[in-house]
């Protein structure tokens, strides 16, 4: 532990591993809406965060929960898997477009950024749905995988369901 007149100590959420400040200061200087994405233990949450300097201001949210509630996603399917990912971040682009925002910059935070992962399908479905997000076409997970082929056959129909429900929404 840092101690004595010349050592200093650490913020608390860099010593903890939580926010890579860096990286955060980066995002911040373009001034442009962060589309967060978080995949917890049980599910995906997806946000559109404008930056002030007294606390960032939530400008839309969904999470797994929300999928479940208010756009028919089964409750006994799992919240955090590829094809809710996408769902979660096609609900999110919709509420933020139909708010008057039309672009963003992604913001994984401490995620692995590996292709095709969970992540990336919520960036997949915020920019099918029109949110303007630099990104590369590599990354972003196939459509068998979006629509939860290499989970069980009938997970596509519940996909389409779902999207259905987010539109009439």
């Amino acid at each position: 532990m840092a101690q004595g007149k010349n050592q200093r100590l650490r913020f608390k959420r860099r010593r903890e591993g939580e926010t890579d400040y860096r990286r955060r200061m980066k995002l911040l200087r373009g001034e442009t809406p962060r589309a967060v994405v978080r995949v917890s233990n049980t599910q995906t949450t997806c946000q559109l965060i404008e930056f002030n300097p007294d606390g960032d201001i939530v400008l839309a949210s969904v999470s797994g929960k929300t999928l479940v509630d208010k756009y028919s996603w089964p409750d006994d399917i799992s919240r955090k898997s590829v094809p809710a990912s996408y769902l979660a971040g096609y609900a999110l682009a919709k509420s933020a477009m139909s708010s008057g925002h039309d672009s963003a910059i992604l913001d994984i935070g401490l995620s692995a950024s590996s292709k095709g992962s969970r992540v990336f399908a919520a960036l997949k479905g915020m920019v099918d749905a029109g949110l303007e997000i630099p990104h590369g076409e590599d990354v972003l997970p196939d459509d068998d995988r979006i629509n939860g082929m290499h989970i069980d056959a009938s997970m596509g129909d519940k996909v389409k369901k779902s999207i259905k429900a987010i539109e009439e929404a």
